[in-house]
């Protein structure tokens, strides 16, 4: 749903008019003029529907639309209109589809200036809904879908259907409308914008495990393949998105688009542009097309004649189509030019390939071949030919690639804005490559896409988007996120608009009662996919392919890092099983693929990694535990079997059989745990284990001359440790605690330990009531101290907080500081550019970007102090330290070739450290970035003194995005994730309620 439809509504509420479905009833009609009120148009009444007229003249997209409206109808009234030839007579009641200068009824009605159709004439894709009344000076009314070309018509037929409740998803996600007996429009006018980009499409790819079986399997059965059904149904789907453009799968197991006839036919048929990818030149597929044995090399320096006539058979079987030609020339698929030794060699020769490849286009396409879209990909090694001075001619679209996993790599500068093909951009949510691919799930983060298409959007890239989706689904909502944003791009220039989008999105799909709670989930999901994608979890790679091993997350610090990402999973689980059951019949297939398959995925493959590291782990500590955890391991690799058995082959009645693969390439991060081998040692009984301890140690058990101890609690710093009580075999064991102060809080003082998964061990939050420690204490240290089974344990628990009234900013916790980005303390601003907040956007939930985007880096980086904006942060340190500083930022490339990814640091007043964190090829430091989704550098600083001290940021290039920043004091301990701030809060925390911790959560089967 888009924006402007609330605006016309309130338009409507105002007295302007629009075009709106309603459902109540209406009295009985008495005579013909009285029937309905003047802004109601009855679309069906009483089991009679109104007849839909259509110049048989006209392009047969309108058909096929007009059609599907009438079906749209029926699944709605179950009444189905009459589609009548526009030679006919008009009923009283009639709805009137055509093209401007297509269909005698719409240029009749233009010539009469009835409503602004006439405003259509000239437009991209452009048409108006209104209802006209006493049309031809005939009693009655006639709404009327008018577009400025074909497509403009089918995307008016189509968002009439979607205002009457018919999703775009309503076949692809089974969103079935919800029934109505009658159908009413409030009457008005609505003419559309034309789209902002003019090329809008999606990138089929990488379908070998999804799309392409199924589609052999259940619609394209005759041939085996992805075939005329399956290109039909995806090119419904396309209009009603309002895109026009498909690149067709082309991967070893689907034969090429044109192989099959009836594919090209039934592109014309819905007025689909077709094209080919980046490495598909020429609407050629070279996979399947390009034979060496019979053809030769696939080298123009070699084998020109035949690589020549290869392509002129494409342009003479296509000429007559509406397509979009790539140009160049890479390997045969995915790699790069034969022939060319170096980059220079191979820009020599793309000279020589465009040449020719546009006089083909000239001899079998358009005399003129400016007016025919042609499109060059800078992608991979492309981009290095392309600097090297490649000159393409000025009408020919020049398309960024992203880096494969969501991060543009170059936007055009000044001079290519300038160009009159402009320029577009190609973009990943699905991927099959290194250093990991990412083809289950969608976890491609909304806020990232629009932050990346929104730099585009800056930045003029306006003639083609397209989006790489795999099979399609599980990307749903991504694709909706995209096309959007290509087609009307205005209201996602606010940060703070896509949950809103996605709430819209959510409403129009599963109604207004449950919008926002699947928003919420859906946006978590996505946070979650963001600090690592399920995809990612086990921390193997491919090309080549790597086994797993253990994750980065660490269970023994910041409150068990690893147990906060999987009671976070665990209570998104809750939700979509809590919601489920709530969700009406029409709707529950669509929730299941559109929310409770990719939440509950996603938590499993987490479950899979983290408990089978806890099993190593607490192995290693000897807790009868660890055998728990590689058994619940087990159990969520089973589930996600069960739930993918149940989206193939019992989801919508079996419809998606072969669609969704829960390991594609079967990769090692898809198998079942490999399982340690477990041996505890069971002599000691029971153990405690306090936040912080890692291994394996005597004292653990038993007495000892030096106890354990806690991370120092601070006033500003976490509100509670944990302590875990646990058995190492299967003797029961009484426990019981005393504190040796008052100000010490635990959320149990006794408890019984016994065999059993969930009930071997137990977490203790320790925490402080501030209240009751000594105000003049500097320091003091206190004793917990653990009794059971003879044998007695104590864990010590510092505090420190006298200085907090003299601190400042973010302050020193057990060594370390954590800064969130946008928690800056002071900005100065330059007049030329400024830190600016993006919201949703990063680890945090909202960063700092460097803006203007449309701006000349800062040349002279010895000038920084005095030329660039600024971002200040006060911090408090207690330890005489030189603190290792590391900021995180976005792993984004410079905007364009006359930028890099730079921007200074300073401590106090010292010198500014310049940082570029730009990346080449497909480096290591590159491969951890995107799989991490952050680029981390470090900077030493001097040697600072106990006290207040500030940290500064400066700007240098645009685009750069600052995340989070931490300061090492020598205390820091590894993490993953983002580690909680450290800031001073303006004043004491209340001692919270105890919290247990949180137990796996069974997956129940479907």
């Amino acid at each position: 749903m888009r924006e402007w439809k609330f605006y016309l509504l309130l338009a409507l509420l105002l007295g302007g008019g629009c075009l709106s479905a309603q459902a109540q009833p209406i009295p009985q009609p008495v005579t013909l003029a009285s029937r309905f009120g003047p802004k109601v148009f009855p679309l069906v009444h009483q089991r009679m529907a109104v007849p839909i007229y259509v110049d048989a003249q006209d392009a047969e997209v309108v058909g096929v639309a007009t059609e599907a409206l009438a079906n749209d109808i029926n699944s709605i009234t179950t009444v189905k209109p009459q589609t009548r030839a526009a030679t006919e007579p008009l009923a009283p009641y009639s709805v009137i589809v055509g093209t401007l200068g297509h269909s005698r009824l719409i240029d009749q009605l233009a010539a009469k200036q009835a409503g602004n159709i006439q405003q259509l004439k000239g437009q991209w894709e452009t048409f108006s809904i209104s209802v006209i009344d006493r049309p031809f000076g005939q009693d009655g009314k006639a709404l009327v879908v008018a577009g400025s070309d074909r497509r403009g018509t089918a995307f008016g037929v189509f968002e009439l259907s979607r205002r009457l409740g018919v999703s775009p998803w309503y076949w692809w996600a089974d969103v079935t409308p919800l029934h109505q007996d009658n159908l009413y429009l409030t009457a008005g006018t609505h003419l559309s914008p034309s789209p902002t980009v003019k090329y809008r499409g999606l990138f089929l790819n990488d379908e070998d495990w999804g799309l392409q079986p199924w589609a052999a399997k259940n619609i394209d059965q005759d041939i085996k393949d992805i075939g005329p059904n399956t290109y039909a149904r995806l090119f419904e789907l396309l209009l009603r998105l309002k895109a026009n453009l498909i690149w067709p799968a082309m991967h070893p197991s689907t034969k090429a688009f044109f192989h099959y006839p009836g594919n090209p036919k039934v592109a014309d048929r819905y007025a689909i542009l077709v094209g080919t990818s980046h490495a598909e030149p020429m609407l050629r597929n070279n996979v399947d097309e390009w034979d060496e044995k019979t053809m030769g090399p696939f080298d123009y320096f070699r084998n020109k004649p035949s690589v020549y006539n290869y392509w002129n058979q494409r342009a003479q079987e296509a000429g007559k189509m509406e397509a979009m030609y790539s140009l160049g020339m890479r390997g045969v698929h995915d790699s790069g030019m034969q022939g060319a030794r170096t980059p220079k060699e191979a820009a020599q020769m793309l000279g020589s390939v465009l040449a020719d490849q546009r006089e083909i286009l000239r001899k079998n396409v358009a005399a003129d071949v400016t007016t025919v879209p042609q499109v060059f990909t800078a992608y991979k090694e492309v981009l290095d030919v392309y600097d090297q001075g490649l000159k393409l001619p000025d009408d020919v679209t020049l398309v960024w690639p992203d880096d494969n996993y969501g991060y543009i790599s170059r936007l055009s500068n000044a001079e290519e804005q300038r160009r009159g093909g402009g320029s577009g951009v190609y973009y990943h949510a699905s991927y099959w490559g290194r250093p990991h691919d990412y083809l289950w799930l969608s976890s491609t983060h909304p806020a990232l896409i629009r932050e990346e298409m929104m730099k585009a959007h800056a930045l003029k890239t306006d003639q083609l988007w397209v989006m790489n989706v795999g099979d399609i689904k599980p990307l749903e909502y991504n694709v909706q996120l995209f096309l959007d944003m290509a087609y009307a791009p205005q209201p996602f220039q606010e940060s703070s608009y896509v949950p809103t989008h996605l709430q819209q999105w959510a409403q129009e799909v599963f109604g207004e009662e449950h919008a926002a709670a699947i928003r919420d989930i859906l946006w978590k999901y996505y946070d979650l996919a963001f600090e690592r994608r399920p995809e990612f979890m086990g921390w193997s790679q491919t090309e080549p392919t790597t086994p797993t091993h253990r994750t980065e997350y660490n269970h023994f610090y910041y409150g068990d890092e690893a147990q906060r990402r999987l009671d976070s999973y665990a209570a998104l689980e809750q939700q979509v099983k809590q919601l489920r059951p709530k969700i009406g019949a029409a709707r529950a297939d669509a929730f299941y693929q559109l929310v409770y398959y990719p939440v509950v995925g996603a938590s499993l493959i987490n479950q899979k990694f983290l408990y089978l590291d806890k099993s190593y782990l607490y192995a290693r500590q000897n807790r009868a535990s660890a055998a728990d955890y590689a058994r619940w391991s087990e159990q969520a690799y089973a589930s996600i079997e069960r739930e993918t058995e149940y989206h193939n082959n019992q989801l919508a009645g079996g419809k998606w059989q072969g669609m969704m693969s829960m390991k594609p390439r079967d990769l090692p991060v898809y198998k079942a745990p490999v399982l340690p081998t477990l041996s505890p040692d069971t002599s000691q009984v029971w153990g405690v284990a306090p936040e912080g301890f890692v291994t394996q140690d005597s004292s653990l058990l038993g007495p000892g001359t030096q106890p354990l101890a806690l991370p120092t609690f601070v006033p500003w710093g976490p509100t509670s440790y944990f302590i875990d009580v646990f058995l190492t075999g299967r003797q029961a064991v009484t426990w019981r605690v005393k504190t040796s102060n008052k100000w010490l809080v635990l959320s149990a003082q006794q408890g019984q330990l016994r065999a059993g998964a969930g009930q071997n061990q137990q977490r203790l939050q320790v925490r402080i009531n501030w209240e009751k420690v000594p105000k003049r204490a500097a320091s003091l240290t206190g004793y917990i101290t653990f009794t059971g089974a003879g044998k007695p344990q104590r864990v010590a628990v510092r505090v420190e907080g006298a200085a907090e009234k003299t601190l400042a900013g973010f302050a020193e916790t057990n060594g370390y500081i954590s800064i969130p980005a946008t928690e800056y303390s002071r900005k100065v601003n330059q007049p030329t550019n400024h830190w600016a907040v993006v919201e949703g956007l990063g680890h945090t939930g909202r960063a700092l970007q460097a803006w203007p985007l449309q701006t000349t880096p800062l040349a002279e980086a010895n000038h920084v102090q005095a030329q660039a904006s600024v971002v200040e942060y006060d911090f408090s340190t207690f330890t005489k330290a030189a603190p290792t500083i590391m900021v995180t930022t976005l792993p984004t490339h410079p905007l364009t070739r006359q930028a890099s990814m730079r921007y200074g640091v300073a401590l106090d007043d010292g010198p500014v450290e310049v940082v570029d964190f730009k990346t080449v090829g497909r480096s290591e430091e590159w491969k951890q970035n995107v799989l991490r989704n952050s680029a981390r550098r470090q900077v030493k600083g001097q040697l600072l003194a106990p006290g207040r001290h500030i940290l500064k940021l400066y700007l240098l290039d645009p685009g750069v995005v600052l995340d989070h920043i931490t300061l090492d004091l020598g205390g820091l301990q590894p993490a993953y994730s983002i580690i909680p701030e450290t800031r001073r809060p303006k004043t004491n925390l209340p001692v919270a309620s105890p919290t247990p911790q949180a137990k796996p959560t069974p997956t129940a089967n479907n």
